[in-house]
């Protein structure tokens, strides 16, 4: 046994003298048996840490490997910086390229399995190895730490009565080189979950592993995941998101949001009517609004304002709508000129136009995305409108002094065929991101890439799809009043949903609109954290609490979980109306926005079902039972 640094010292190298002769003389030794001993068994829990920092030399090499890439397209690498994958390279490379043959058998991070930063690992895996096999362990406390049936899922490395320890999901890989070397085309996979993992793993180790584990055969066009990837037959048959609509935008990014965003547009054009006031000091505003005096990388503070006073007052033009979150519509002051905005996005703002609609989208998924990613708007957006980059794609872009359709010529030869235009291929969009069948068909294609969008054969079938789109788009724009739903007479059932109620059975008045159950608090750098708040279940109906005395009862269970763009919509909007949070008690304006929210999402989730009948749920790579249409 050898205490020694793992990842170096296989190679050749010039080394300096330690204090202590018998330090010298065991890392002497250690890096003898590195390079010249036929090492044919590597085991090991590499430590995870994904801001391991600079790596150099020898250790470098390890990860930098993994960003070559032979045929696997590689779209990100910034997970390659975690230690444990340095420890699967050294491994690697010892058995596979030094010895010849041997075992390897490593528990890590899972993330490798199938994320987007690990295609190259995957790869040399797949030629490196005769046969990989992997035990996913999950017990991920990100995605809430549950199995798919709700039963506690925590790490394998838990000990009961502890803290959770380690909070990401953890899988063993296993594997295995021959001296009569063939690279491998399929990956043996096991899922384990729930508390008796470790028994499981026990109980089943001498068992034959063409029993135990299902042959996965990692697809090149999504990476090479080692996990199994939900797909439809025809998935790669329909276009990409960005081969129907070209043109995209990154909303935009405040890194000031406390100053610059507001509920209330009256507080916001007081903010910068101090801000815009010579008369008062630098010194002075940094009292008042510190975040925005706060200089930070890119953002020299006082030599921006001078700036911005030099010109005069705030551009009235710029205190415009802004998408802050689903549901979620608020001020924004935006400015042209300097960087008192981070990321301004002056190429999107001149699309954001009336009359234009706009739908939000990501290349990928997270792993534990839920819900839908598609929200929508007419307004400009933030950067984390659905919880990670938000791309904004629109239907129409600004042409001179009028305007002209978001196609590709593709696009628009297949739109020409049919009789239709932009406007129906983009609610058409709008209703299958929407379509739960759809998701839970592709749920794994969708974590890996672009969404890719079925196209119908008939004008009749794009007419429908996108009406269904047209509906879900009034539902999801909290501006747009709907008849049926928030507008008189109610549809049946949907009067019941999230009443303000009080406790004693009066009507709401002062105190009752103060918002203190706990919902939000402020965390690290000012950000809105969320907290668990109050909720009081009965009977497969929640009563959300604003405080001890009032609350809005018979909220739908799966009304209240429901998540768009990542969020959990109703919690999230909560989230930041806690008094300490927003400043004041909600206004009865936004006491009546919840409820009509909750009535939106109820009628979202009612037309979403109903779209199952076009959209049937298939299994991975079954056969397609919507025989959609092709571009070109």
């Amino acid at each position: 046994v050898f205490l020694t640094n793992a990842l170096t010292g296989w190679e050749p190298r010039a080394t300096k003298p330690l204090p202590f002769p018998e330090l010298e003389d065991e890392r002497d030794r250690a890096e003898r048996v590195k390079r010249e001993a036929p090492v044919l068994v590597i085991l090991g829990n590499p430590p995870y840490n994904g801001c391991a920092g600079v790596a150099i030399g020898e250790e470098r090499e390890l990860f930098e490997a993994y960003r070559r890439t032979r045929k696997v397209r590689l779209s990100e690498n910034k997970g390659l910086v975690d230690l444990y994958v340095r420890f699967f390279r050294m491994a690697e490379r010892r058995i596979a390229e030094k010895t010849g043959r041997g075992v390897v058998c490593f528990i890590s991070n899972y993330s490798w399995l199938d994320g987007l930063s690990f295609a190259g690992m995957r790869e040399r895996c797949l030629e490196a190895f005769d046969a990989v096999r992997i035990d996913c362990l999950n017990g991920d406390v990100r995605k809430g730490g549950k199995t798919p049936d709700g039963r506690p899922d925590s790490s394998v490395f838990t000990v009961p009565g502890s803290a959770a320890g380690i909070q990401v999901g953890t899988a063993i890989a296993t594997l295995v080189r021959k001296a009569d070397h063939a690279p491998s085309r399929t990956v043996g996979f096991r899922h384990l979950w729930g508390q008796a993992k470790r028994a499981e793993l026990s109980e089943t180790a001498e068992t034959p592993a063409g029993t135990l584990y299902d042959d996965v055969a990692p697809v090149l066009r999504l990476g090479l995941p080692f996990v199994p990837v939900a797909a439809s037959r025809d998935w790669f048959d329909w276009p990409a998101l960005p081969e129907l609509f070209p043109a995209s935008f990154p909303g935009a990014k405040t890194n000031r949001d406390s100053f610059l965003v507001d509920t209330d547009r009256g507080r916001l054009e007081a903010r910068l009517a101090d801000y815009f006031d010579a008369a008062l000091s630098h010194e002075e505003i940094a009292r008042r609004y510190p975040a925005i005096m706060k200089t930070a990388r890119h953002f020299d503070a006082r030599a921006i304002r001078e700036a911005l006073l030099g010109r005069g007052g705030p551009d009235q033009s710029g205190f415009v709508r802004f998408t802050y979150r689903p549901f979620d519509d608020r001020w924004l002051y935006w400015e042209a000129d300097t960087k008192l905005l981070n990321d301004k996005r002056p190429d999107y703002k001149s699309h954001v136009f009336g009359g234009n609609a706009w739908f939000s989208a990501a290349r990928h998924l997270r792993k534990d995305a839920e819900g839908a990613q598609a929200c929508f708007t007419t307004h400009m957006a933030c950067l984390h409108l659905i919880e990670r980059t938000a791309l904004m794609f629109p239907a129409w872009l600004r042409e001179g002094a009028g305007r002209r359709p978001n196609l590709t010529g593709t696009a628009r030869r297949y739109l020409d065929r049919l009789g239709l235009g932009v406007d129906d291929l983009f609610h058409h969009v709008l209703a299958t991101l929407h379509d739960p069948a759809y998701r839970q068909a592709n749920a794994g294609a969708l974590r890996m890439e672009w969404p890719r969008i079925p196209l119908p054969n008939t004008a009749e079938a794009l007419a429908a799809s996108a009406a269904r789109g047209r509906e879900l788009a009034a539902l999801l724009d909290p501006e747009t009043p709907v008849p049926g739903v928030t507008q008189a007479p109610l549809r049946p059932g949907l009067e019941a949903i999230a009443v303000p109620t009080t406790a004693s059975g009066r009507n709401m008045t002062g105190a009752d609109f103060a918002l203190t159950a706990g919902w939000g608090h402020f965390g690290a750098g000012g950000a809105v954290m969320p907290g668990h708040g109050r909720v009081t279940e009965r009977g497969g109906v929640f009563d959300v609490h604003l405080n001890d005395a009032a609350f809005w009862r018979g909220v739908p269970a799966a009304v209240w979980r429901y998540r768009l763009g990542g969020y959990q919509v109703l919690k999230k909007w909560l989230s930041y109306r806690e008094r300490p949070i927003l400043g004041r008690d909600l206004t009865l304006e936004e006491v009546r926005h919840f409820t009509d929210t909750a009535r939106h999402i109820a009628e979202i989730l009612r037309i979403s079902a109903s779209g199952d009948r076009d959209l049937p749920a298939q299994p991975a790579h079954a056969p397609s039972l919507t025989h959609p249409g092709r571009l070109g």
